[in-house]
């Protein structure tokens, strides 16, 4: 999605910016790195319209960082994207037993984090805010795109493809390790509602009429190297 040349190119303007904001009013040594890093992810959405179920996918991401030593926080810019998984319980005829139907949806997020020091920069609490841009939610499995959604009389897989496709999510994780090695945990919610572009008059919700909605729910394991 991103190529290499994208992604020097905004490390680059990352760390311009990081300079230009705290490197000139200040007198003491800023220490600017570039991470990348990647991992596991476990994905759901939390609605009620919907039975889930988690699952895992994976993460790959670069981040322009600024250690500010004199400060009690770090900031940083990452740029992540991650393929997920999760599962929504359907039919595949009325009748029958309810299975879990498979569906992957790639994200692409952008952030500006705050790396609150615990004991110095060796463990952080990583806060901030994160714009998303995601893809519609795909059928792993193309046979099942007609099986029915549970709760739904009418309602089947191929209809609840077209989700939403820009979020707003607010993230916090942990980081440990030192300065070229970190591991790292972080929690990710969409604030924006992610079904909400199924509340389309012409969708049949015969047996469960009410509003879709739904707010993106993710985990992240990652470890990072910087230079």
């Amino acid at each position: 999605m991103l190529n290499s040349k994208s992604g020097i190119l905004f490390a680059a303007i990352c760390i311009s910016l990081i300079t230009m904001g705290f490197g000139q009013p200040k007198n003491y040594k800023i220490v600017n790195g570039i991470g990348i890093y990647g991992g596991l992810t476990q994905y759901d959405i939390v609605t009620d319209n919907f039975t889930t179920k988690k699952d895992n996918g994976w993460m790959l991401g670069a981040s322009a960082t600024v250690d500010l030593p004199n400060k009690w926080y770090n900031m940083s810019y990452t740029i992540q994207l991650a393929e997920n998984h999760l599962g929504i319980a359907a039919k595949p005829v009325l009748l029958s037993n309810e299975e879990f139907v498979d569906f992957k949806i790639l994200t692409a997020q952008i952030a500006l984090l705050m790396h609150v020091k615990l004991i110095e920069s060796f463990l952080t609490i990583d806060v901030g805010p994160m714009l998303q841009y995601n893809g519609q939610l795909e059928l792993d499995d193309k046979n099942q795109e007609n099986y029915f959604i549970a709760n739904y009389t009418n309602l089947q897989a191929k209809d609840i493809r077209e989700i939403s496709q820009f979020n707003v999510d607010g993230a916090i994780g942990l980081s440990a390790g030192f300065s070229h090695f970190r591991l790292k945990a972080q929690y990710i919610y969409g604030f924006l509602n992610t079904f909400n572009k199924l509340n389309d008059p012409d969708l049949d919700q015969t047996g469960n009429p009410g509003k879709f909605k739904g707010n993106q729910s993710m985990l992240a394991f990652t470890a990072m190297i910087s230079f």
